[in-house]
């Protein structure tokens, strides 16, 4: 073989080589994921029972309303496995005492974040278990009608808590409907207290220790239960549920105690955001952080 020819076929196995290698490159390693977001807005209403010792002995019981949105997505970096909630919510309660003579009217805000790992069952796969951890703040104040000195009491806490949620898909009537069963359970953190009698005013002069205090089980306990089944009509669904919470803290020898139990409806669906530029691939695979 002479040398010119030997060079050309050098050549062209070379750029050959190189089409190959760029055409590998070019190809995705891993078919495209998109991970919608999953939101929910429901409304929240029913019963609440509050004893505050800082307020009052006696037992109040009354209603409870609130506004709450959740906002659910599989996670970037391993959407299969992980999926983050966020949730915020506003409440507004009044409840009376047991002759209906005196209320305390009763306010709270909250708002967490939190990853669950979740687990699919091949021997179930209308099942899916999931479990993680979440970060809390709630703030609040209780307010009494018949007190003079000591009308309100303010409530603020900051906790770390284990959740985790089991969710089930089926069919009824032809219509698909998610249940799913939500608890969450605060383990740690701190929450505000002022001493037995102390006054705010005395707390606006200065006298500011001994406020805060570490929460765990002994003296802050916290039990927040949410079911719901939504009912997939189509692009948006109906939630419909029920959410209970409750409070026990004891410190400074103040104890309080907050029992609500509510019913919720709202609405729920799941939002994508496009790309005018890079339209969805057809081998592109949706991650559902719920469904």
């Amino acid at each position: 073989m002479t040398l010119p020819r030997l060079t050309s076929l050098i050549i062209l196995g070379a750029a050959a080589l190189t089409g190959a290698t760029s055409k590998a490159d070019d190809t995705p390693l891993t078919e495209p994921v998109i991970r919608p977001v999953t939101s929910a807005y429901t409304i929240e209403g029913g019963s609440s029972h509050i004893a505050d010792t800082y307020l009052t002995p006696l037992r109040y019981s009354g209603w409870t309303t609130a506004l709450s949105y959740e906002r659910m997505q599989a996670m970037r970096f391993d959407p299969e496995r992980w999926v983050m909630r966020l949730t915020t919510s506003f409440a507004l309660e009044k409840t009376d005492n047991p002759s209906r003579n005196a209320s305390v009217w009763g306010v709270d805000a909250n708002v967490s974040w939190g990853m669950m790992r979740r687990f699919h069952l091949s021997s179930v796969p209308s099942l899916t278990l999931a479990g993680g951890g979440s970060a809390e703040l709630n703030i609040g104040a209780l307010y009494s009608t018949r007190n003079g000195n000591n009308p309100v009491s303010a409530k603020a806490s900051a906790t770390v808590n284990i959740t985790g949620y089991a969710t089930w898909n089926f069919t009824l009537w032809r219509l698909p409907v998610t249940v799913r069963y939500q608890p969450t359970l605060p383990v740690a953190g701190a929450f505000f207290s002022p001493d037995y009698g102390e006054l705010y005013y005395e707390i606006y002069l200065g006298d500011t220790s001994g406020l805060a205090h570490a929460a765990w089980w002994g003296n802050y306990f916290r039990l927040d239960n949410l079911l719901t089944a939504d009912l997939h009509f189509g692009g948006t669904s109906l939630r419909l549920g029920y959410h209970g919470n409750i409070l026990s803290t004891k410190v400074n020898d103040i104890v309080t105690r907050n029992i609500s139990h509510c019913a919720v409806v709202g609405v729920t669906g799941e939002w994508m955001t496009l790309n005018r530029r890079h339209p969805i691939s057809k081998e592109a695979r949706i991650i559902s952080a719920l469904y």
